[in-house]
């Protein structure tokens, strides 16, 4: 009963992520993810600036689970806006379309792909770039 109920989950998230495309507040689903690009901008410059690694890198070669958990909360909480932004905007989606807010852990998921992943896979590469070039302008 419970793999129907996940197979049930998943095809309805899946179907309505490709309804969310067009129509009813699609401007969401491109806000978000520049919202994301913003963020990881700033954060990677100020990584850079700090002389920190990478994030994601010290997320995963964090030494222990404190150590991991305080850098996880730093990017929950550098994108805490940009999460709640879409899970209310998915949640005024969800009532234009569907008449109420029958899919909240649908409005979760989608503000994480859109916000989180994209924050977590941007802040290093720009925290890269934000580093050759203070090196670059230290140089000359």
């Amino acid at each position: 009963m419970n793999m129907l109920l996940v197979i049930d989950f998943l095809t309805r998230f899946w179907s309505d992520l490709i309804a969310r495309t067009d129509g009813v507040m699609t401007f969401r689903l491109f806000l978000q993810p520049i919202m994301a690009l913003i963020t990881a901008l700033i954060d990677g410059m100020r990584d850079a600036r700090a002389g920190r690694g990478p994030y994601f890198q010290r997320l995963l070669h964090a030494p222990g689970y404190i150590e991991r958990r305080t850098v996880l909360r730093d990017g929950v909480s550098a994108t805490a806006r940009i999460l709640l932004l879409g899970v209310a905007m998915d949640v005024i989606y969800q009532i234009r379309t569907f008449g109420g807010f029958p899919y909240p852990l649908e409005a979760f998921v989608v503000a994480v792909l859109l916000a989180f992943i994209p924050y977590l896979l941007l802040r290093g590469p720009f925290r890269r770039l934000a580093g050759r070039w203070i090196k670059q302008r230290g140089d000359a």
